[in-house]
C-alpha cells in the first residue's frame, strides 16, 4: 500500500484553514491565501484539499495520550503542547497538569479546534460537491464521493470527539463565512447530533473502498468501526445513564437496540475484511530482566514497524524528519536521556499491579512499596516494587509498556546511538556498574512514579525527539475485538466468539485464556473486558472515556464526601491525593465538561451545562 505523500499538506492545510476562519468559534490563524478560482478544477485538486484535512484533523486527536492523566494510571505533568510553530497539540493548549480531577473546565481550545476542523471538511464538501455537479464522467464522480465519504467520516469523528465531552452542542453542517451564521445558534439535542453522525457514516461506507490504496487515507473498515463505537456510546449513556446532561433522558429500550446495532458494525469488521491483529496477535520473544534485544510484540505495534497494518483501522499517519509533520510521541513519554525528551507523560504506579502472571493468568501479588535508602534489602524483598525479580512472568504487554528499576533502553542523542540506559528511579544521568559494566543511567526529571513508558518510545537512530512517522491510531482492531464483547455481553452474556476475541487479546501478552470463572457471567466477563482495555489501550487516550461512560468515577476512586485516594511511587512516597472530601458537584464536572465561556459570551443561545451553572 502506497504511503499518503504529505510533503504538500501543511501548505495545503493552511489554504483550508484561511478559508474557514470567519466565524470566531471557527476562528484559526490564516497562513497563506487560496484563490478558489485556480483551485477545484481537477480530481488532483480535490484530493490534496482532502490530504490537508485529515493533517489538520490529525492534531485533534494525535496528542490523547495526555487524555489518559484524566485517569488513575498516567501521570501529566506539563505542556508541550506546542511546538516551535505553535502546531502541534494545539486543541490541548491552555492546559497544565492534567488532573483525575477538576478537568472538565479547561478545554475550550479542544472545543474551538473541533469546530474549526468541522468547518474546514464542510468547505471541502461543499467544493468536491460542486465539483461532481459540474461533470458526467462516472468515474470522477465515484473517486470524488469516495473523497467527500472521507470528509464525512472526519467530520463524525470530531463531532463524536464533541458529544463525549459536551453532551449538546451546536450542529452545522454547511461552509460558514461569517459570524452572523453561527453568533445565535442553539446546542443542538444528543440524539439530533449522534443521528447526524450516523448519517455521515452511512455515506461514509457506502462510498468508501474496501481497503485504501494510499496509507494514511480511511475505507470501509473505518467507518464501520467509528460507527459502531458511536453506538456503544449511546448504549452507554442510555444504560447507565448521563444526569449531569440533563436534556437527556435515557432509556434501556434504546440501550439494548444500540448494543446489539453495534455488535453487528464491530462484527463486520472482524470478520468482512480479512484484518488481523499486529504480527498475527502472535506475542513474539520477550527479553529476561534488565535485557531489551528481543521486545515482544506488541512493543513494535507502536512504532512505524506497524505503519499501515490492518491493526491501524482508523489512523493518523505523520510525516517524520524534516516535514514538519512528525509525531512527538518520544518527546512526550521519553526521558533526557533519549534525545533529550522531556518526559511529561508516565506511568503510574497503580497500572503496574494490572498485569497479570503468564504463568497462571491472575493477577500477582500486590508490589510492595520500598525505600532502598532506608529498607537495606529493598531490592531483594519478594514483591518489592523496586526487586526486579519481582517482574518476572508478567504479561509481555508489561514489559513493552513501561520501565522499571534496572531495565534498560537504548540511549540516543543527536539522531546516534549512545548504548544502553538502564533506567533507576531517582538515580538520573548517574555511573552504575551492573554485572561489571559500566552504564550512565536514565536521566529524566519527568517522572515521580518510579515508571516510565517504554510504549511509544523508539529504539533506533535517525529521528529527533519530534520527527516521528509513526501512525497514531484512532481506533485499533484490538479495541474492536473488545468492544464487540462488551457490546455482545451486555445483550447475550458470555459467547464463544466474544470470549475468544478477548482471549486472542491476551494472547498477545502471552497470557493463558480465561479461566471458567471470569465467563461465567455476564458481570464477570464485562470485568475481564475492562481489564483487558487498562493494560490494551494504556496510553491511548481511552480510560478516561470508559469510567465516563460506565459511570466509574466513584469506583475508580470514592464516594463523595469520601477520604480521597492517595498514590504513591515505588519508594513508598506520597505523590498525589486526589477527591479528598469532594461534594458531589465535583463529580458531575468530570463526567460532562463546561460549555466554553467564551463562546457563551459570544452566543446568548448557547446554555451551559448543568454542573457549571
Amino acid at each position: 500500500m502506497k504511503r499518503m505523500n504529505i510533503k504538500y499538506i501543511g501548505l495545503i492545510a493552511g489554504m483550508i484553514m484561511t478559508l474557514s476562519s470567519c466565524a470566531d468559534l471557527l476562528n484559526q490563524e490564516p497562513t497563506v491565501d487560496l484563490p478558489s478560482s485556480n483551485y477545484w478544477k481537477t480530481e488532483s485538486d480535490a484530493e490534496s484539499a482532502l490530504n490537508g484535512l485529515v493533517s489538520d484533523i490529525r492534531w485533534l486527536f494525535n496528542r490523547d495520550y495526555y487524555l489518559d492523566g484524566m485517569g488513575e494510571f498516567v501521570r501529566v505533568r506539563g505542556n508541550s503542547f506546542l511546538d516551535s510553530k505553535g502546531r502541534d497539540g494545539r486543541a490541548y493548549r491552555g492546559l497544565w497538569e492534567i488532573s483525575p480531577i477538576g478537568y472538565g473546565g479547561g478545554w475550550s481550545e479542544m472545543y474551538r479546534y473541533c469546530y474549526g476542523g468541522i468547518n474546514r471538511a464542510n468547505y471541502v464538501i461543499d467544493n468536491v460537491e460542486r465539483m461532481i455537479a459540474n461533470t458526467s464522467n462516472e468515474k470522477v464522480v465515484k473517486n470524488l464521493e469516495s473523497i467527500i465519504g472521507e470528509c464525512k467520516l472526519m467530520r463524525a469523528l470530531v463531532y463524536f470527539r464533541l458529544i463525549t465531552m459536551w453532551g449538546d452542542v451546536p450542529y452545522i453542517d454547511w461552509r460558514v463565512y461569517d459570524n452572523s451564521e453561527v453568533d445565535k445558534l442553539s446546542r443542538t439535542p444528543l440524539v439530533e447530533v449522534k443521528n447526524h453522525i450516523l448519517d455521515d457514516l452511512q455515506y461514509a461506507f457506502d462510498k468508501l473502498p474496501e481497503k485504501a490504496s494510499v496509507q494514511g487515507r480511511f475505507s470501509q473498515p473505518a467507518a464501520l468501526a467509528l460507527r459502531g463505537k458511536v453506538k456503544l456510546y449511546w448504549a452507554c449513556w442510555n444504560h447507565f445513564g448521563w444526569p449531569e446532561l440533563d436534556t437527556f433522558t435515557p432509556s434501556e429500550e434504546e440501550a439494548k437496540k444500540a448494543y446489539k446495532a453495534a455488535a453487528e458494525d464491530f462484527k463486520k469488521v472482524i470478520d468482512d475484511y480479512g484484518l488481523t491483529l499486529f504480527r498475527n496477535g502472535e506475542p513474539g520473544e520477550c527479553d529476561e530482566l534488565g535485557k531489551a534485544d528481543k521486545l515482544p510484540n506488541y512493543y513494535y505495534l507502536f512504532l512505524p514497524t506497524a505503519n499501515g497494518d490492518g491493526e491501524f483501522v482508523l489512523a493518523f499517519n505523520h510525516g517524520g524528519t524534516n516535514t514538519g509533520q512528525g509525531d512527538q510521541l518520544m518527546r512526550d513519554l521519553a526521558g533526557r536521556s533519549i534525545e533529550n525528551s522531556q518526559c511529561w507523560v508516565s506511568p503510574r504506579f497503580e497500572i503496574a499491579d494490572r498485569y497479570q502472571s503468564t504463568v497462571t493468568g491472575e493477577y500477582c501479588a500486590a508490589l510492595v512499596k520500598l525505600n532502598p535508602a532506608s529498607v537495606p534489602d529493598a531490592r531483594t524483598q519478594p514483591n518489592s516494587a523496586v526487586n526486579p525479580e519481582s517482574y518476572k512472568n508478567r504479561d509481555y504487554r508489561m514489559k513493552a509498556s513501561i520501565m522499571w528499576d534496572y531495565e534498560v533502553c537504548q540511549g540516543l542523542m543527536s539522531k546516534k546511538v549512545t548504548g544502553w540506559v538502564p533506567y533507576i528511579y531517582k538515580m538520573w544521568g548517574s555511573e552504575v556498574t551492573i554485572n561489571g559494566e559500566t552504564y550512565m543511567s536514565y536521566n529524566t526529571d519527568g517522572t515521580n512514579t518510579g515508571y516510565v513508558f517504554r510504549k511509544f518510545v523508539r529504539n533506533y537512530p535517525g529521528e529527533e525527539r519530534a520527527d516521528g512517522d509513526f501512525n497514531w491510531p484512532v481506533i485499533r482492531l484490538a479495541d474492536v475485538y473488545l468492544m464487540y464483547a462488551e457490546a455482545d455481553n451486555a445483550i447475550n452474556g458470555p459467547q464463544p466468539y466474544a470470549i475468544n476475541l478477548v482471549n486472542k487479546i491476551r494472547h498477545r501478552g502471552n497470557l493463558p485464556p480465561l479461566v471458567s470463572n471470569k465467563t461465567a457471567t455476564s458481570e464477570a466477563f464485562f470485568e475481564a473486558i475492562k481489564q483487558e482495555r487498562i493494560v490494551e489501550l494504556l496510553g491511548e487516550g481511552q480510560r478516561v472515556f470508559d469510567t465516563r461512560r460506565w459511570r466509574e468515577i466513584e469506583k475508580v476512586w470514592c464516594e463523595p464526601s469520601g477520604k480521597g485516594v492517595k498514590m504513591y511511587d515505588t519508594y513508598g512516597a506520597q505523590v498525589a491525593e486526589y477527591y479528598v472530601n469532594q461534594n458531589s458537584l465535583a463529580y458531575e464536572r468530570c463526567y460532562i465538561f463546561q460549555i466554553p465561556e467564551s463562546e457563551r459570551n459570544r452566543n446568548p443561545n448557547l446554555t451551559q451545562n448543568k454542573p457549571y451553572r
